[in-house]
């Protein structure tokens, strides 16, 4: 039915004032002013007998028929493929491109309606069959019923032709993916590592994915304001202004050691130098178990790159605050799963900054991470020693240096582990190159947990730039005390007269106290 014909019905039925609507307009006025109710229409075309549909462009105006349907296209017309919908694949299929203005449609049939969707289902034509259909069949594949309708959720990933699907298990591909269109990602302003809720319809037959209809929320928000949101690389990064205090527990002496040698701020890149068994991964854990005991508004991700599959489920179990993510890639996965998992988890980062929200970031470990790069990257035809590539550096350090607090914004904290004294030349090249790359870092010594001294933590080469935007002036003086009297004597010996202080010291506060009387 042509916009003359639409104009001269709804003359017929005493509309008025119609002639600078657009026929989307035109129609929802006519089905306002009808009070159509949408389940008795759909009722009678259930009785409509099955029929072979010669179809390859059905015009749906007058098919707003359900209630509440959102309708995603700027038009009505929906595009079905001349082929069999049900041999192609979610990437091909766009039949659930159909965004929505909402829409409240109220009630009575007018069986002139009925008849206007037969006639234009009739008159459609094109060169290939789709087989055994009905009407009732092609209604429910564009909009579909409430029984068919899910919710669903998931992290996006856009592939390179522009369309995406949603993934739900560690940020990686797996059967319960999600498909969503180009036009979705387009009118949302979508970005890969954007969480994103709403309703999906169940995957049919031949169909490797379900689809989304309708967007609900983008991280947590309106899909509006996904819209309007800058771009990462165009915020202004500065020094980390606020602290996070990972003293939780008295008994935790590494925690608070932490506090005060090494404070970490939200924005913090911080690198925490580890030769095997000095308790790295201890660490790591009662880190994470601060950060979700004292700051529950801070996200919290835990990625471990190359780790053996029981430290990934120690780590998961160990961890208190159910929302915090622990994302692995274990040794037994490729390099090439290594790299897909990093940066899937740096754009999830960046949006979640974007958002103005705070997110700490566990990595462990960088250097497993560059050697995985090392391996899937592209030969450069220049080889540093250990037989490292330095075109295998550049996405570690752009995964490394996306860590900073953001004016007036979010921050990305990333402490990452690297690897030291463990035999391997790539190894201590791969930590050269990310020395002077962090702005805080935490060195262990072999040598005091040889002593059992524990946590082995090299008090005098650790440290924060620009602690003293972290630290009150108390704290400050008292490190300093510190480091000048680790300067003097044996560093073992006055590192572990260090820790019995905190020990006898229930609380930071009564360290520093301790601390600036007796060198006043």
């Amino acid at each position: 039915m042509t916009l003359l014909e639409l104009r001269e019905y709804a003359r017929k039925k005493g509309i008025r004032n119609i002639s600078k609507l657009r026929k989307h307009e035109l129609l929802e006025l006519l089905l306002k002013e009808l009070k159509i109710d949408s389940k008795d229409v759909l009722d009678q075309i259930k009785t409509i007998p099955e029929i072979d549909l010669n179809i390859k462009k059905i015009e749906l105006e007058s098919l707003l028929l359900l209630n509440n349907e959102e309708i995603i296209e700027d038009d009505l017309l929906i595009q079905i493929n001349e082929v069999n919908p049900e041999e192609m694949d979610p990437e091909d299929l766009e039949i659930n491109e159909i965004p929505i203005r909402e829409t409240t449609i109220t009630k009575t049939v007018d069986n002139e309606i009925v008849v206007e969707i037969t006639e234009i289902i009739n008159s459609t034509t094109s060169s290939k069959d789709i087989k055994n259909s009905t009407i009732k069949t092609e209604l429910e594949r564009v909009f579909p019923s409430e029984l068919n309708r899910l919710k669903g959720a998931g992290i996006l990933e856009i592939m390179p032709d522009g369309y995406g699907f949603l993934r739900a298990q560690n940020f990686m591909r797996g059967e319960n993916d999600i498909y969503v269109s180009n036009s979705q990602i387009r009118r949302f302003n979508l970005k890969t590592g954007d969480w994103v809720e709403g309703d999906i319809r169940a995957p049919k037959e031949g169909e490797k994915a379900g689809g989304l209809l309708y967007v609900h929320k983008v991280n947590q928000d309106a899909p509006e304001k996904a819209k309007r949101r800058p771009n990462f690389e165009n915020l202004i990064p500065i020094h980390p202004l606020d602290r996070l205090t990972l003293e939780y527990d008295s008994d935790v002496l590494s925690t608070r050691i932490i506090d005060l040698i090494a404070p970490i701020g939200k924005g913090q890149r911080g690198l925490i130098v580890a030769p095997p068994k000095v308790g790295k991964t201890i660490l790591l854990k009662q880190i994470a178990n601060a950060i979700t005991h004292n700051h529950p508004d801070v996200a919290l991700i835990v990625l471990l790159i190359d780790e053996r599959p029981e430290e990934v489920t120690d780590i998961r179990r160990s961890i208190n605050r159910g929302d915090v993510e622990v994302i692995a890639s274990t040794f037994d996965e490729p390099p090439e799963h290594h790299k897909q998992v990093v940066e899937m988890v740096l754009e999830r980062a960046k949006r979640m900054v974007e958002q103005g929200k705070d997110l700490v970031i566990l990595l462990d470990s960088i250097t497993r991470m560059t050697r995985a790069y090392n391996l899937v990257t592209t030969p450069s035809g220049r080889t540093l020693s250990g037989g490292l590539d330095p075109a295998s550096l550049y996405m570690p350090k752009k995964f490394f240096g996306a860590a900073r607090k953001i004016e007036n914004g979010g921050s990305l904290t990333i402490l990452g582990t690297a690897l030291t004294e463990t035999g391997s030349k790539m190894d201590d090249v791969i930590f050269e190159e990310f020395k002077g790359t962090g702005n805080m870092e935490l060195v262990l010594d072999r040598s005091l947990s040889e002593k059992r001294i524990f946590p082995a933590i090299d008090i005098y080469k650790s440290g924060t730039r620009r602690e003293d935007l972290l630290l009150s002036s108390a704290e400050l003086n008292s490190i300093i005390q510190i480091r000048k009297e680790l300067s003097r004597g044996n560093i073992v010996e006055t590192t572990d007269r260090i820790i019995k202080l905190f020990e006898l010291n229930k609380t930071n506060e009564e360290c520093v106290k301790f601390i600036n009387i007796r060198y006043e």
